[in-house]
């Protein structure tokens, strides 16, 4: 997943909670079936919102301390994160055009001149 960076413990302080720009965590283990399936989602997402919307993953079962501390119980977990709020989850391989949906992010496409 060329667009889309890994991010660990001790990285996602910095990469994620604080950028300043939209960032989607993909948490994932490399055992589970649906991760794999959502996983190319993701990347069209990240192609998509290239500049705009930052996809990370996290493997939860080499990463376990932000994981725990999220209560990420259910694999894939795909959260949204925006500076300033609340962080925002869908549960399950859930296709593209379904996270976009439910995080509003067309807000965040570019628009050609």
């Amino acid at each position: 997943m060329a667009d889309v960076k890994a991010v660990t413990d001790e990285t996602f302080e910095d990469v994620v909670l604080k950028s300043e720009r939209p960032i989607i965590v993909d948490f994932w283990a490399a055992w589970c079936g649906p991760c794999r399936m959502v996983a190319p989602e993701l990347e069209k997402i990240a192609k998509k919102y290239a500049g705009a919307v930052d996809v990370v993953k996290m493997d939860v079962d080499a990463n376990p301390i932000v994981s725990q501390a999220l209560r990420i119980t259910s694999l894939p977990t795909i959260a949204f994160f925006r500076p300033g709020e609340q962080p925002m989850a869908v549960v399950g391989a859930v296709p593209a055009d379904q996270v976009e949906a439910r995080f509003s992010l067309a807000q965040y496409a570019k628009i050609d001149a």
